[in-house]
Formats: C-alpha cells, sequence, structure tokens
C-alpha cells in the first residue's frame, strides 16, 4: 500500500505499489541527474526551496483568507467548551500525531501570562496504543481512548492529511455519539472525513503536497489556539490579527 511521510494511504493510491528512488526522483529530480555541474545542482536546489516557500506562503493566505470566519467560529466553540470544563484530546498519525502533540503542548504551556488548559494526545500512552493495536485493532485506538476518556463538553482535534485514516474516523463517530465537539484537518479534498458530513469543524487545505498539506495544517492550529485564548481572554476572537501573526511565523520559519 502506497503511503504519505506521515504513514497515511494517499488518496488514489493502489495496494502493493513499490516505493523508492523513483519516488524521490520525481520530487527532486535534480538529485538524481547525471550532470556533474556541483553549481547547477546547488542553484536548481535554491530555485527548488525559494518555489516552495512562495506555493506555503500563498497557501496560507488562501486558507486563512477563505476560512477566516469558520475559524473564528470554531475558536468561540472551543473557547466555549474549555470555559465549560472541557478538556482537549489531539489525535493523528505518523507526522500529523507530532502535530497534535504539539497542538496539545500549545494549550498545555502556552506562555507566560497566558492561561493553562487541559489538553493532551492520544498517541502519548505507548502501552495503551500497543494493547489496543495487538488485541483488538489499529483502528479502534482513539476511538477507545475517547469512549474511556471522553465526556460531553470536550473536543477532538484529529489532523490528517488524507482524511482518510480509519482510526481518525472511527474517533470522530465515537466523540460525535458522545457529545463532544469534533474538529478535523485534512487535505486534498478532505477524504473520507469530509464524506462524513458530521465532523463539527472541517478545515480542508486543498493541495495533493504532503508537505504543503502538513505546513498548511501547522498554520490552521496554531491560528485555532490564538483564537481560542483570546476569546478566553478577551471574549472576541480576532482572525485577521491571527492570520497576520501566523503568516508571519510561516515566512520566518523558512528563513
Amino acid at each position: 500500500m502506497s503511503v504519505g511521510t506521515n504513514g497515511e494511504r494517499l488518496p488514489g493510491a493502489r495496494a502493493g505499489k513499490p516505493s523508492g528512488s523513483s519516488d524521490l526522483n520525481s520530487l527532486y529530480p535534480f538529485l538524481y541527474s547525471d550532470a556533474g555541474d556541483l553549481d547547477a545542482v546547488l542553484a536548481e536546489v535554491r530555485r527548488s526551496t525559494i518555489d516552495k516557500i512562495h506555493q506555503i506562503v500563498a497557501l496560507r493566505h488562501e486558507v486563512l483568507a477563505r476560512d477566516s470566519r469558520r475559524l473564528a467560529e470554531c475558536a468561540s466553540a472551543m473557547a466555549a467548551a474549555f470555559a465549560g470544563g472541557g478538556r482537549l484530546f489531539a489525535i493523528g498519525n505518523g507526522g500529523s500525531s507530532t502535530d497534535a502533540a504539539d497542538l496539545a503542548s500549545l494549550f498545555l504551556h502556552p506562555g507566560p501570562g497566558r492561561q493553562a488548559l487541559p489538553a493532551f494526545t492520544l498517541t502519548g500512552d505507548i502501552a495503551v496504543l500497543t494493547a489496543l493495536s495487538n488485541d483488538v485493532s489499529f483502528d479502534v485506538v482513539f476511538a477507545r481512548q475517547i469512549a474511556a476518556f471522553g465526556r460531553r463538553g470536550d473536543v477532538v482535534v484529529g489532523l490528517s492529511t488524507s482524511g482518510n485514516s480509519t482510526n481518525l474516523v472511527r474517533a470522530f463517530g465515537e466523540a460525535g455519539k458522545r457529545g463532544l465537539l469534533t474538529v478535523g484537518l485534512a487535505g486534498y479534498e478532505g477524504g473520507a472525513m469530509a464524506e462524513m458530513g458530521s465532523i463539527d469543524h472541517l478545515f480542508v487545505v486543498p493541495t495533493e503536497s504532503v508537505h504543503r498539506i502538513q505546513e498548511a495544517q501547522t498554520t490552521i492550529y496554531h491560528t485555532l489556539w490564538e483564537l481560542t485564548l483570546n476569546e478566553l481572554t478577551t471574549g472576541k476572537a480576532d482572525p485577521a490579527r491571527a492570520e497576520r501573526r501566523e503568516v508571519a511565523r510561516g515566512v520566518g520559519d523558512h528563513d
């Protein structure tokens, strides 16, 4: 089965398709060229890097411009959940699991002068993950934990580049049944997460590049974090301010 860099099944991928140097060749052809001109290779690497920076900056602008109102609405719902004693559970696979951990860490350690909020990543307990994977199925590693720990008024945020992660789809289904607020981040056209039609707030990054999807998703959840804290502090979410800060942060990341 063909998978992305974060271990997810990619849309349209065929089972059994081999991966290897040919995949890397398609991403970085200048590294596999027969030409021995080092200066030419370095120039191509530089051009490729600049192109990718322009792509992600433009994509971040597009997503934030399109979804600014919905981001503010989602942050308001998250703030209300926290104000009511709710907790946040973040989930994802592969690279998306590290983003989930980062999101939980942002709420737990927001910095000086900001209120820490209860947030957890459900990929953190290796004993639980391996027990459920071995004894039941990897498809239920998040749903079972939500069933055990989740309660009405909590928040589940799930990140997937493809939108097709079965364990996330199962988790969102379980969370919805139990009255949790559900927030999804996906790429491509949203995949199975979009087909569910039951995720309260779904943000789709419209590109087929896994790298750009994850970079844009980082901007989305940082924006949600900032808007949520701002709403809890001032009673008002300001997506324009968050967009300016996140675009600036994103450009700085590539300096």
